[in-house]
Parts: structure tokens; C-alpha cells; sequence
């Protein structure tokens, strides 16, 4: 426990005897020593006032350089908060009296000396000590009350306003001076929002019932000037210390904003945020009301499931704010190519229902007209960023009553007639039939036979070579997944990985790739079938993913595979995604020493600049412009532009999908590197690969 300090005491006195007689009081008082510091002249006081540190002061008014008056307000305006005592030994009472009426706290007579002054020093620096805490406890009230977001207002027993913080003066247009007095009503005036009328005295009923009070919750404040606001308060009596009522404090603030945000998050709620079309909640909703008119009026409902194609492909190679300014342009258009009674809303993604609230006997014809009016809509190009972009959509159409009768059946049934639209070659429209559900129900077994495929062991992986197209050796190798499913024999990735993607098994599925062709290629090895690099295909939500580096480190060192002979396969569109990012991740993959390949490169939007400034080791020409070579050389300009760039860019070239001799002569006369395609091999089973890597490939593939 901290000891208390001794109080320290300036005495200012000219006269040494009454100095002495002023000490030996001190010093034999009673309750607690103080610490005396005398100063015979008045600047010599001062000079020990501007130290700080006192207690306080006793001051004799009879000094050489200043006395009477004059030495006090000297004294006084350079110490106001320090308690003085002023010595009546040399000065009349008269005086002493007008320099306590100046702010003094007390004065003393000489002969009472030995008892008085310990006591009153006391009393005068308790008395400045408790006026301090109540100082101190009157701003503290004083900022909380003007630093409260809510208005404080008070009166009196009479209704007359004492006290408005800042907030309620702003509130009421009053300053609290204009205010003080004046009777509440004035102030404080509310009516009902509903009635317009007066509303009731909050004050007069705090005071009569005593106890808090609130107003309605559509109570509305009228400010000085006339503007009006919003308001929830309450009001509360005030007691004094017998129990009595003195007055009432109201409390209250203003809720227009509140009740704005309110109904912002209502609409939030039940609205896109991108493109502020009514969401799934609403729609919902406004499906089962206008089945229930329907019903009623006997008459039918269509709802519209739209589908852009190709989106992703959009939002990851330009972005994904070029996506959300497509998105936005799309549901204009759509909110233009239907009527004022229907609705428009997005799902998610890019993916839009419409309700069509009423469609004209017979249905499938009017329906069929909105879904076409929407198609040819959307066609037309997009301008977004300075750039025309084009996209379409594929549409499932369901009608009630006889495709549902519920708004989730109807979506559902919708959602499934999509689907079909887009087998049937995107950008058209497919009504919903019964047979659908069947398709349906089979791709739902899909997916339920797909979460449990890796513990069941069924995945295969087949390979196909890359060759030398000057020399037809080997040169690499691609691992390919297969599905041996038990039911439907041996599965494609078309027919699984969109599914796979859907239900967010990529990334299982992309690492037990890797995995098993890393061990694949180090078990040829260890057979002295060469060394040769094994690719693998990389999607872009594994490459995004935040452990993917780390992974391919664990996967190399787990299988022993040196890291040179891994190439990871990247298409454009996850590149372009986020190029800081890219690079960041791809120079990691570098400094490994893993082979780098940008996968089906020409249908992308790849920035030049920003491939030069990748560690790509290779570039794979997209098989869609291999299909298109002839004979003739002047046919295949984007075949030719594409090699020739990536030599100047010091990039290895490979093309994909060579069938042909054609295909193969002209693009060894462009002088291109490598190639892979069915010409030398259908991807193959392991051990039928061992074989090949063992043969070679056939002469007649060259000759």
C-alpha cells in the first residue's frame, strides 16, 4: 500500500517571527505532519508556484514588493487552483474579508494560530479536493451526456426545460441557452405519424404515473425550422434525495435512418446484390402467388431457366469484373424482353428465372416466344470495357399446371429442361417432358457413384505419347483420366468431370491424378523404359487453390520423381485469372523445377506481354485449329502465327490432335517441335504403354 504524501505547504510572510510562529503550529499539529516551504518576498512565491507541487498557500499581505489586494490577485491568477489562506497578522480584517470574496478559501487571526491553522489548511485542501471530484464528475457527465448518440432533454416539476445535450439541441433546432426556462411543449414538439395529431406529453406522464414512460413507435419530432424526423424515446421521472419528484429526463433519437436501413436490408434480403434483380427468396415467393391466382383463374404460369453458355470461359479469361458488368448487361436485357408483370431473377452465377405470371392459350407457342424473344436478345453484342462481347444462353421452360404445381417443382423442372438445351447445342430453348426426370435421376446416381469412386478404386489413368514430329521419338508422355464405373463400363471425362466439378470433387480427383502418374512415371524409369517428363492436367479451382504449390511438393517427394520430369498442364483462362497471383505461384513451381505448358492455347485471351513474362516452358496449340489443316499450306494462317510466336518467344510448341498425314506434314513445314493425336496413339492403359515406350511409334505414322 502506497503511502499518502505529505501535503506541502508555501508560506509567503516577510515577518520572520510570525514565519517561526506559522512553523511551530505546523509542526505540532495534530493528524499528519505537513512540509512547510517559506518565501519572504511575493516573486519568490511565485517562482516556487510555477515549479508546481503545492498543496497550499499561506499568504501574509504585507510584503515588501507587493502587499494588500495586489499581492493576492498576483498570487490568485498565478495559482487558481491552489487553496489560499490569507494571514490576518499585519492586515485588517476588512481586507483579509475581500480577498476571500476574490476566491481565498479562508483567512486567519494570529492568536488562534496554534489550534486553527492545522485544522483549517486541512479543511480548505479537503474542500479543494472535493470540489475537483465534483468538477471532475460534472464534465465527465457532461461529455458522456454530449457524447451519447442519443438526444437528452430535462425539465423541471413545472414542464420547463433545464438540460438538452448537443445531440437534442441538434435534434430540436434549440440551443440549450434559447431552451433553459422555457416550457417543453415548445421545445419538444411531437405528433403521431399515422393521425398527424399532437401526441401526448412524455414529461406529464413520467411525472404522473412515475415510472418510465415510451411514445408509439410512429412518433414523429418537429424541429424549430418546420423539418421533421423520426423518433423513439422515453421519458423518466426524477427524484431527489427524500424520493420526490422534481422533474423528468427524456431520452430519444432519431430512427429515419434506421428505418431506411431497415427496409434497404429487406430489399437486400430478398434482392441481388450485382444486379439487383428480386433473388431466390422472392422469387419463390411470387411463383406461389401467382399459382394461387392461377388456380383460381384457371389459367396457366410458365417458368423460364436460363443458362449463359460459355461464362466461366468469359469471367476467367477477362476477369471477373468484365463478368459482373456482362452479367448486369444481360439482365437489362432480359428485363426488357419481358413484361412489367413478370420477374426476373438471378439464381447465382449466371444462371437467371424467369416467371412468366400469365401466358395465352396455347401455352408452349407464348412461352416459346418469350424464351426465343430472350435468346435473340441477348445475342446482340455486349459492350463492356470498350469491347463488343458476345454471349448465349440455353433455356428450359416448365408450365403449370401440368409440369408442376409447386414453385420449387416448376424451377427444378425448368433447370432439368436446361440441360437438354445445352446436350442439344446451346443457345436454344427445350420444354420440359417427362422423360427428363429419367436423364435426371441417372445423373444424380452419377454423382452418388462419384463421391465414392476413390475409395473404391475405380479411377484408371491411360497415356498418350508426345512426339518429336522431325523424328518421331518420344517425347512425353500425358496422363488422361478414365472411369471404370461397374454399370456403365469405361467413363470419358466429359462424362464425369462436369459432374465432378458441380459437386467439388476436383481437387481429390486432380491430386490422385498427379499422385498416380508421378508413380507411374518413376516406375518406368526404375524399368529403363526412359526418362521422359510426365504431364498432367491442372483445373483452375486446384491451381487456386491455397495448398496447391505445397501439394506438388508433397506429391514429388512422396514418389521419388524428380521434379523435372513433372509438367503441369495450365490453360489460358486460369493463367489470365489473376496474373499477379499466377505469376507468383509459377515461379514457386519454377525454382522446383517442374515443366510448365499452357494448354489449348489460341481460345483464350492471353495478354502477350504477360506469356512472356510467365516461366512457360511450352505452349499446346487447342486441337480445334489442328482439325482444320489441309493440304494446302495457305489454309492454316492461325496454325502458322501461333508457332512462329512461340519460337519468338523461345517456347517450345506442341500441337494437339493430329489424325492426318496432312496434318503432320504441314506442321513439321511450319516447324513445329512436337505433336500428339490419335496419328501416333490412342491414349493407352499402363501396361499397354510400356509396350509402346518399348516398340516406338509405328513407321507408318511418319511414312
Amino acid at each position: 500500500m502506497s503511502a499518502v504524501p505529505i501535503p506541502k505547504i508555501l508560506l509567503i510572510e516577510n515577518d520572520a517571527a510570525a514565519a517561526e510562529a506559522i512553523r511551530t503550529a505546523l509542526d505540532g499539529a495534530e493528524g499528519g505532519a505537513f512540509a512547510l516551504q517559506w518565501a519572504r518576498q511575493l516573486s519568490e512565491g511565485l517562482d516556487c508556484v510555477a515549479k508546481k507541487g503545492i498543496t497550499a498557500i499561506l499568504l501574509g499581505m504585507s510584503l515588501p514588493e507587493s502587499h494588500g489586494i495586489e499581492a493576492f490577485e498576483k498570487l490568485f491568477g498565478a495559482a487558481p487552483d491552489v487553496p489560499i489562506l490569507i494571514l490576518g497578522g499585519n492586515v485588517s480584517e476588512t481586507l483579509a474579508k475581500e480577498a476571500v470574496a476574490r476566491g481565498a478559501q479562508d483567512y486567519l487571526l494570529p492568536d488562534h494560530l496554534a489550534y486553527s491553522l492545522p485544522r483549517a489548511l486541512r479543511n480548505a485542501i479537503e474542500r479543494k479536493a472535493v470540489e475537483d471530484a465534483l468538477y471532475i464528475e460534472k464534465d465527465r457527465a457532461l461529455v458522456t451526456l454530449n457524447s451519447i448518440g442519443d438526444a437528452v432533454l430535462c425539465t423541471d416539476i413545472s414542464g420547463n426545460v433545464t438540460y438538452l445535450n448537443s445531440v437534442a439541441e441538434l435534434m430540436t433546432g434549440w440551443p440549450r441557452e434559447e431552451a433553459t426556462g422555457i416550457p417543453l411543449g415548445r421545445i419538444f414538439r411531437i405528433i403521431d405519424g399515422g393521425t398527424r395529431t399532437i401526441a401526448k406529453d412524455p414529461m406529464k406522464m413520467a411525472v404522473e404515473k412515475n415510472k418510465t414512460v415510451g411514445l408509439t413507435p410512429n412518433c414523429v419530432l418537429i424541429r424549430r425550422d418546420g423539418s421533421e424526423s423520426a423518433i423513439e424515446d422515453s421519458a423518466a421521472p426524477i427524484h431527489d434525495r427524500a424520493g420526490h419528484v422534481i422533474g423528468a429526463v427524456i431520452v430519444f433519437n432519431d430512427v429515419s435512418a434506421a428505418r431506411a436501413m431497415s427496409l434497404e436490408m429487406s430489399h437486400a434480403a430478398q434482392h441481388d446484390l450485382l444486379t439487383n434483380l428480386p433473388n431466390r427468396l422472392l422469387l419463390n415467393d411470387r411463383i406461389t402467388q401467382s399459382i394461387y391466382l392461377a388456380r383460381r383463374q384457371n389459367r396457366s404460369i410458365a417458368v423460364i431457366f436460363l443458362d449463359l453458355d460459355n461464362f466461366k470461359y468469359i469471367n476467367d479469361s477477362l476477369g471477373h469484373d468484365t463478368g459482373d458488368k456482362l452479367l448486369q448487361s444481360v439482365s437489362k436485357r432480359l428485363l426488357a424482353a419481358v413484361r412489367s408483370s413478370d420477374t426476373v431473377s438471378r439464381q447465382g452465377g449466371d444462371e437467371f428465372v424467369i416467371l412468366l405470371s400469365e401466358v395465352a392459350y396455347p401455352e408452349a407457342a407464348a412461352a416459346a416466344a418469350s424464351a426465343r424473344k430472350m435468346l435473340i436478345s441477348l445475342a446482340a453484342p455486349h459492350l463492356i470495357g470498350g469491347q463488343d462481347l458476345h454471349i448465349d444462353g440455353s433455356i428450359g421452360v416448365s408450365i403449370y399446371p401440368q409440369d408442376g404445381t409447386t414453385a420449387e417443382t416448376l424451377i427444378k423442372n425448368a433447370d432439368i429442361a436446361m440441360y437438354h438445351a445445352k446436350e442439344n447445342g446451346r443457345n436454344n430453348f427445350q420444354f420440359f417432358k417427362a422423360e427428363m426426370n429419367l436423364k435426371a435421376e441417372k445423373r444424380q446416381s452419377l454423382e452418388g457413384d462419384l463421391r465414392r469412386v476413390l475409395d473404391r478404386e475405380e479411377f484408371v489413368l491411360h497415356y498418350q505419347p508426345k512426339v518429336d514430329l522431325k523424328t518421331g521419338k518420344i517425347t512425353g508422355i500425358e496422363a488422361l483420366i478414365r472411369w471404370r464405373q461397374p454399370d456403365r463400363g469405361l467413363l470419358l471425362p466429359l462424362q464425369f468431370v462436369p459432374v465432378a466439378e458441380d459437386c467439388g470433387l476436383m481437387l481429390s480427383i486432380d491430386l490422385w491424378v498427379m499422385r498416380e502418374a508421378c508413380k507411374q512415371a518413376r516406375d518406368w524409369q526404375e524399368a529403363g523404359l526412359g526418362e521422359l517428363p510426365m504431364a498432367v492436367n491442372v483445373s483452375a479451382k486446384e491451381f487456386r487453390s491455397p495448398n496447391f504449390v505445397k501439394n506438388v511438393r508433397m506429391i514429388i517427394a512422396e514418389t521419388g520423381l524428380e521434379a523435372r520430369y513433372l509438367e503441369l498442364e495450365l490453360t489460358e483462362g486460369t493463367l489470365m485469372e489473376d496474373v499477379e497471383s499466377t505469376a507468383s505461384v509459377l515461379q514457386e513451381l519454377k525454382s522446383m523445377g517442374v515443366r510448365l505448358t499452357v494448354d489449348d492455347f489460341g481460345t483464350g485471351y492471353s495478354s502477350l506481354s504477360y506469356l512472356r513474362q510467365f516461366p512457360i516452358d511450352a505452349l499446346k496449340i487447342d486441337q480445334s485449329f489442328i482439325s482444320q489443316i489441309v493440304a494446302d499450306i495457305d489454309s492454316s494462317p492461325i496454325v502458322s502465327a501461333i508457332i512462329q510466336m512461340g519460337k519468338s518467344l523461345k517456347q517450345l510448341v506442341v500441337a494437339e490432335g493430329i489424325e492426318t498425314q496432312d496434318q503432320r506434314k504441314y506442321l513439321q513445314s511450319q516447324l513445329c517441335a512436337e505433336g500428339q493425336g490419335y496419328l501416333f496413339s490412342r491414349p493407352l492403359a499402363a501396361d499397354h504403354f510400356a509396350q509402346l515406350l518399348q516398340t516406338g511409334i509405328e513407321e507408318i505414322a511418319f511414312h
